[in-house]
């Protein structure tokens, strides 16, 4: 590990998965990434840079997520220590509550992901889903919005209705880089940032992007830095999907020239304390990382 003299550096997501083990559909559909990965190779990949990694759930099929959730809690004390986990819940179905009340009995459950990137308009604000993330409040857990660009409209409508309930944007929105939608992914994000509910991933902006592209990452990532502010930024690497697009060392190196200019507090809030504050990663059963 690091030096613990310095603060701590949280990776704040990281996938796993075995496809043996359970069944993720959208793998198939991808050679590169269509394989087991585990702390073993994230920690080769990573360089002894991080002290803890927040695992994320990988989108398999809905009756294995409890099985996904428990192996991620076997690998707390592997090469790279998970110290928290964000699992998947399906907030929108009638058996919600006893499944967060399943998830209170995983002491590194320390939110949840219901993805929405691939839903239709409406869906966000639908009654079934926005009954299902209020229910997070009583259990003090996160949710994760994984959305793309023309949905951020709808999430922040979802977050104005679901007061008390802390909020993860993943991958900055995930803009269109490729096609170079800029002006209309800000105007949203900014008024996501409005609502002091949300924090912002700086993390999966590569994977928006192809060679043309590439090079105005930095632009769509300063602006995140900008309407959120660095204590409401956590770096993450989404790792191993990164990996189609580059690896976790040119995705630490993009994040870290970002934030070159910016004070130690600053970049101490993105690389850690954000992280830890939101996802309440120190303290208790939850691991302490701070």
């Amino acid at each position: 590990m690091v030096s613990p003299e310095r603060p701590a550096v949280v990776d704040s997501h990281v996938h796993f998965w075995n496809p043996a083990a359970r069944e993720h559909a959208w793998l198939e559909g991808e050679a590169q990434l269509n394989r087991p990965f585990g702390p073993s190779e994230y920690a080769e990949a990573a360089a002894d840079r991080v002290d803890g990694v927040v695992a994320v759930q990988a989108d398999c099929r809905w009756d294995q997520v409890e099985d996904e959730t428990s192996w991620f809690g076997t690998l707390a004390d592997a090469e790279v220590p998970v110290v928290g986990i964000v699992a998947a819940a399906r907030l929108e179905s009638t058996d919600v509550g006893a499944h967060l009340a399943w998830l209170g009995t995983q002491p590194l459950v320390v939110g949840v992901r219901r993805l929405l990137q691939d839903e239709p308009p409406g869906f966000a604000t639908s009654d079934a889903l926005v009954d299902g993330v209020r229910r997070l409040a009583d259990h003090d857990l996160t949710m994760d919005l994984c959305v793309r660009h023309h949905q951020l409209a709808d999430v922040t409508e979802l977050v104005r209705q679901c007061p008390g309930v802390r909020f993860v944007l993943d991958h900055c929105g995930k803009p269109s880089i490729r096609s170079g939608e800029y002006d209309a992914w800000a105007a949203e994000l900014g008024r996501l940032a409005e609502l002091p509910d949300v924090v912002c991933k700086l993390s999966g902006l590569l994977s928006e992007a192809d060679a043309a592209s590439a090079a105005t990452v930095p632009a769509y990532l300063g602006h995140a830095l900008e309407v959120f502010g660095p204590e409401r930024c956590m770096f993450g690497s989404d790792w191993p999907v990164c990996t189609t697009a580059g690896s976790w060392r040119r995705w630490w190196d993009v994040v870290e020239e970002l934030l070159d200019p910016l004070d130690a507090d600053a970049k101490d809030h993105v690389l850690g304390r954000t992280a830890i504050r939101t996802y309440r990663l120190s303290g208790g059963d939850r691991g302490d990382v701070a």
